[in-house]
């Protein structure tokens, strides 16, 4: 788009035009059947038209390039290209010209001039050209400021300037659910939707993790060597479309055995979105720090470090328990353990653990015995502080499916 910002009392004319990539021409087919009046006629223009894929003349979709013919859209992470000329429309010579670019957003104001020397003079009909570039990282109403002042030849001082206002899209809708795992892992699911009016390539999804955690994407496709994406090879986003990126994190060694410090990490990271569009646009976006609700495991928590998914009936087998302590006081803890219906445990039952310190943990073999066959949830684990005389209880613990060895579909 080209605007004329001139007025006929100044001696020099400023034009802004913002700079984008071409788009591809698109025909409108007009056809009839063969036993119409225009017969093959309209079908035989179109084959011999060169804008339109040949043999593919019913598709809208052409193979020419055409300029743009509107300001058009600007989104949010691409990076805005405007060409801005000072041309000297008068018949003497302009002196000490100085051009100046400011971009003024809801929260600041930019300087986008590449020189901010003054050009010595101007001679009629020269121009002064100037491109500047800035990556869009506000959504909003943005105003560029054209600023132009110069001296004539009678030695008066000469200014104006002019406002050229625009808006920034959001091309993104970024939704994010975190999940909390006993084992102190946390899963996130970015779910990301295109709202745009045109198809993206989706060329990079990563996180960016606090400086706590380590990350594992969860996105390609197991057992294939090059990495393949779970999107396929061509990661198109339709406009509209909404797609869902999974990423665990684990904590670092230094602080997985701190529970009190894990409890309270509500930051996980940032995610970095790298898209292109049509004829390569680039585009990036980076989120804000994302938080999590903290998990609330109280005073003590305890988490399972071992245990086997299937098991025999009526044959013991063992399990190992994690206890932290995530107060800031020691304490001294008993062991009691409650059979259920199903689930026996093995060993005594009330048994002195000591004492433990804050932030400190403490591992515990224990065995059982299931007498049920299925799906059986562990519980009746309880820990009481003999300090504070507090008892915490712990069931469904965790789930065993136990089976018959003996048994065979057969019999």
């Amino acid at each position: 788009m080209e605007v004329n910002q001139a007025k006929q009392e100044h001696l020099l004319a400023l034009k802004v035009m913002r700079l984008t990539k071409p788009t591809l021409f698109t025909n409108m087919p007009v056809t009839c059947e063969d036993r119409d009046l225009p017969g093959d006629s309209l079908s035989q223009l179109m084959r011999n038209d060169p804008s339109i894929i040949k043999g593919a003349e019913m598709i809208m979709l052409g193979e020419m390039l055409t300029l743009p013919q509107n300001f058009g859209n600007i989104f949010l992470g691409e990076t805005f290209s405007s060409y801005i000329s000072v041309h000297n429309d008068s018949t003497q010579v302009v002196k000490d010209i100085l051009v100046k670019a400011d971009l003024q957003t809801s929260s600041q104001r930019l300087n986008l001039s590449a020189s901010s020397a003054a050009v010595s003079e101007l001679q009629p009909d020269c121009c002064i050209d100037d491109v500047i570039h800035h990556e869009v990282k506000e959504i909003g109403t943005h105003i560029l400021v054209c600023a132009v002042s110069y001296t004539t030849g009678s030695g008066e001082k000469m200014y104006f300037r002019k406002f050229f206002k625009f808006q920034v899209l959001k091309p993104l809708d970024v939704k994010t659910k975190f999940y909390n795992a006993e084992t102190d892992e946390v899963f996130l699911e970015a779910q990301i939707q295109n709202i745009t009016t045109s198809p993206m390539f989706m060329e990079k999804v990563s996180l960016e993790p606090s400086m706590m955690y380590a990350v594992t994407e969860l996105n390609n496709v197991t057992g294939v060597e090059d990495g393949e994406s779970t999107f396929g090879k061509m990661s198109f986003l339709q406009p509209m479309d909404t797609r869902q990126y999974l990423y665990c994190l684990r904590p670092k060694a230094e602080f997985k055995e701190k529970a009190g410090v894990l409890k309270g990490v509500t930051a996980i990271g940032k995610l970095d979105i790298v898209w292109k569009t049509n004829l390569g646009e680039r585009g990036r976006l980076q989120t804000s720090q994302l938080q999590r609700m903290a998990p609330g495991y109280g005073d003590v928590r305890l988490s399972l470090e071992y245990i086997q998914d299937t098991v025999n009936i009526e044959e013991p087998f063992d399990i190992t328990c994690k206890i932290f302590n995530c107060s800031e006081r020691t304490m001294d803890l008993v062991l009691e353990m409650c059979n259920s219906r199903a689930i026996h445990w093995c060993g005594v039952s009330g048994r002195q653990l000591g004492k433990l310190g804050p932030s400190a943990s403490l591992s515990i073999p224990l065995r059982l015995l299931a007498s049920v066959q299925g799906l059986q949830s562990i519980s009746g684990l309880r820990l009481t502080d003999t300090f504070l005389k507090r008892t915490y209880e712990y069931d469904d613990i965790a789930q065993v499916c136990v089976v018959c060895p003996f048994w065979s579909p057969e019999s």
